[in-house]
Order: structure tokens, then C-alpha cells, then sequence
């Protein structure tokens, strides 16, 4: 028997094509799965409904170790919840169960939904309007009062900037890296000291809020979660939702490229916006991949990767499979009337049980803000003027070059 090929480490093409990275290599594989070596570790990439179950079946994939100190730096933070696996996950992970509740996100569209109605009402006496950015101290503002969290009036605009300044700079190297290895310093150092003013009585925290619950939260063992470890969890509340931006902007960009959805949404049709919702989360560029380390030595489809290797799962990648979707280059919300949607298919935010697994607890919030907020933007008349509104796959995370710039807003009417 042959023994198998030394592999290539792959990480400067990752680097240098993006989003097409692995689906590049997809195409040259017959059963969707890639073995390679990614960072000087061997490395097996999978996508489709059975690897998100693979992927996310503890026994053979764990978060923790996986993630590389740049991402913790800047993305996630250093002990959070996404570095944990098995019981200590799950014990940590109660921190953010009440997102899943209905009533939670009702809570949390309530207050964004007024904050947007509020700036929005402002955007009229403006030439320009930056809607990423707007959509960014939104949000901020919304999420912030909903989570109990205090935030001055000209507060929300620098807490907006380091918000997305951590998710722009993860997966990347320069200027945009150390700007959201700065803006997370700042904002852990902000929000420890709040942990521990709420801690002592001197800022008090509205009963049962994510500021309280935070602050109150134990470990296992039954000792308060360091300060720094709560900001930490704090900013995985308040920095995910800012980022919610990045697919405000995108469904301006739809909206503008095929108008015909406008209508529909001013409608008020609550199925077309969450269909439209669905289109927008599957189609525009957010997470490329996801990663964690092989627990034991792993095959899937006729590939292996030893124990402590990576394993990938093809985010973009299955979001634009042709097996699952048709026709998956296509803008076509209506594909989400015609069949509804399959947990382990559709998978821009992960895949698995939210519950018990890592898929991201907040993406109920996310879906109810963005039916929300694109119904709103439907409603809007504005212009667009002449921009670079192209959108590089190169890029991660990828944006409309401009911000998706509008001017001559009209406010809705009443």
C-alpha cells in the first residue's frame, strides 16, 4: 500500500483567496471532503448536512486548542464560551440560553427597531448616510439597552467602531488586525470595570438582565466568573449583534440590485421577510469556515486526519452548493417558500443544536432583527448614488466596498 502523499501547507493561498478557498478545492474533490495542512497542522475540510453533524459531534471534533491567538485576540476573546467543549461549554453556554427565547428576542427588536427609528428620523437633513456604519450605532444602542448595559449619548458612536473593528480584523493581517486587537483592550478594560461596579452595589443592574446575569455568573466549581472573563461574555452579547450591520448593508445591496423584493417586503409579509432573510444570510459572504481539532484519529469519505489535526466545515462553501440549493448564485428568496429551512443546510451562523452544541445561540436574534430592520429599509425612500458597491471575496469579512453610501432619504410615512 501507498504511503499517502506528504501534504502541502496551504495557509498563504488560503490567505490570498478568501472566500474561494475551499470551495476551489471542493470542486476538485468527488465527494466533498479535502485533506490538506493549514497552519503546519494536517487538515480535513468537509461540507454538507452529514459533515455538520460530524463536525459538530463532540466525540470526534472539539473547539477548544482550535482557535488561533489572533481570533481569540480579536474575534472572540480569551476564555470564552466558543473555546470550551463538553460540560464546561454547556455550563457556560446557560449564559446565553435566554436567547433563544422568544420573548428575548421580542425584547431585543423592540429596542433596536426604536433606536433605528430614531436615528433614521435624523437621516432626512444628511447629503450622505454610510448605512453599514448607521446600521452599527444602531444596533449598539439597541442591544445596549436591552442588555442593561449603561451607554451615554455620545458613547454608542466609539462603542459601535470598536465593535466592528473586532470582527473586521480577526482574519486579517496589518492595520485592521492591531485596530481590533486595541479596540478589544479598550472594551474589556471598560466593561470589567462595570462587572465590578455592578459587583459592589455602585452600578446597579436591571434583575435578570445580561449585565446581571453575567455578573452573577458562576463556574463550575462555584467561583465568580473573573471580570475580565465577564467582559469577555459581555462583548459576545453586544459584539455579535453590532456585526449584524455587515447583513443590514448586504440587504441594502439586495434591495438595489433586484428591486422587485421591495415590494413584497413593504407588504408587511412576515413569511416574504423571513424568507427574504434567509436569502440574505445564504447568499452574501459572512463566516467562511469554521474550525476545530480532530479528538482521535478521524476518516470521513475516504480522508483522514489524525488526532489534534484540523477539521473544517465549508461555511460559504455549502451556503453556494449546487447539490442543496440549484441554483445557488441565484437571489431567489422564494426558495424558502417552497421548502422550509433544513437546520444542518442553511448554516451561516453554524450548524448543529443550539442548545447543546456550538452553534451560535444568538442567531434567533439575528433573523428577528434583520425581518425587522429589512422590512424598515424596504420602507425607506432614498437614493443611491454613484458608489463602488462591489463586493470582494478576497476580503473577510466581506462588505460592500462603499458601506452602501444612500442620500435624499425620505422618512416613511406614518
Amino acid at each position: 500500500m501507498d504511503a499517502p502523499r506528504p501534504l502541502v501547507d496551504r495557509s498563504l493561498p488560503m490567505l490570498a483567496e478568501g472566500y474561494a478557498w475551499l470551495p476551489n478545492r471542493m470542486r476538485e474533490s468527488a465527494n466533498q471532503v479535502v485533506r490538506t495542512r493549514v497552519m503546519g497542522r494536517p487538515t480535513l475540510a468537509v461540507r454538507g448536512p452529514e459533515a455538520v453533524r460530524f463536525f459538530y459531534d463532540e466525540q470526534h471534533v472539539r473547539r477548544h486548542g482550535a482557535m488561533p491567538g489572533p481570533v481569540l485576540s480579536t474575534l472572540f476573546g480569551h476564555g470564552a464560551v466558543h473555546t470550551y467543549d463538553g460540560d464546561a461549554h454547556r455550563a457556560r453556554k446557560e449564559l446565553f440560553l435566554p436567547l433563544l427565547h422568544v420573548d428575548r428576542i421580542a425584547g431585543v427588536v423592540e429596542h433596536v427597531t426604536a433606536a433605528w427609528d430614531d436615528a433614521v428620523s435624523a437621516w432626512p437633513g444628511r447629503s450622505r448616510v454610510v448605512l453599514q456604519d448607521e446600521a452599527a450605532v444602531v444596533l449598539t444602542r439597541g442591544v445596549c439597552r436591552w442588555a442593561g448595559i449603561p451607554l451615554g449619548d455620545d458613547e454608542a458612536e466609539p462603542l459601535a467602531r470598536d465593535l466592528i473593528a473586532m470582527v473586521d480584523g480577526f482574519a486579517t493581517l496589518g492595520p485592521r488586525h492591531w485596530r481590533a486587537r486595541r479596540a478589544r483592550q479598550r472594551q474589556e478594560a471598560r466593561l470589567s470595570r462595570l462587572v465590578e461596579k455592578v459587583r459592589s452595589g455602585a452600578v446597579p443592574a436591571p434583575a435578570d438582565s445580561v449585565l446581571d446575569r453575567v455578573s452573577r455568573h458562576r463556574h463550575p466549581g462555584g467561583e465568580l466568573l473573573e471580570p475580565r472573563t465577564a467582559a469577555v461574555e459581555l462583548l459576545n452579547v453586544i459584539r455579535p449583534t453590532a456585526a449584524i450591520s455587515w447583513f443590514v448593508a448586504f440587504a441594502a445591496h439586495a434591495l438595489h440590485r433586484w428591486p422587485a423584493n421591495r415590494e413584497r417586503l413593504c407588504g408587511g409579509d412576515p413569511t416574504y421577510a423571513a424568507a427574504f432573510t434567509h436569502e440574505v444570510r445564504r447568499f452574501y459572504p459572512f463566516a467562511p469556515f469554521l474550525g476545530g481539532r480532530a479528538v482521535t484519529d478521524l476518516s470521513w469519505r475516504g480522508e483522514s486526519v489524525p488526532a489534534g489535526g484540523m477539521v473544517l466545515l465549508d461555511v460559504y462553501g455549502q451556503n453556494h452548493d449546487e447539490k442543496l440549493w440549484g441554483d445557488p448564485y441565484a437571489f431567489r428568496p422564494q426558495r424558502f417558500l417552497e421548502c422550509p429551512v433544513q437546520r444542518d443546510e442553511l448554516i451561516p451562523q453554524g450548524g448543529g443544536d443550539p442548545g447543546a452544541g456550538h452553534r451560535c445561540p444568538g442567531e434567533g436574534m439575528t433573523i428577528g432583527l434583520l425581518e425587522a430592520l429589512t422590512t424598515r429599509l424596504a420602507r425607506l425612500e432614498y437614493e443611491v448614488p454613484e458608489q463602488d458597491l462591489t463586493i470582494s471575496l478576497r476580503r473577510i469579512p466581506a462588505r460592500p466596498r462603499s458601506g452602501f453610501v444612500i442620500g435624499d432619504v425620505r422618512s416613511p410615512e406614518a
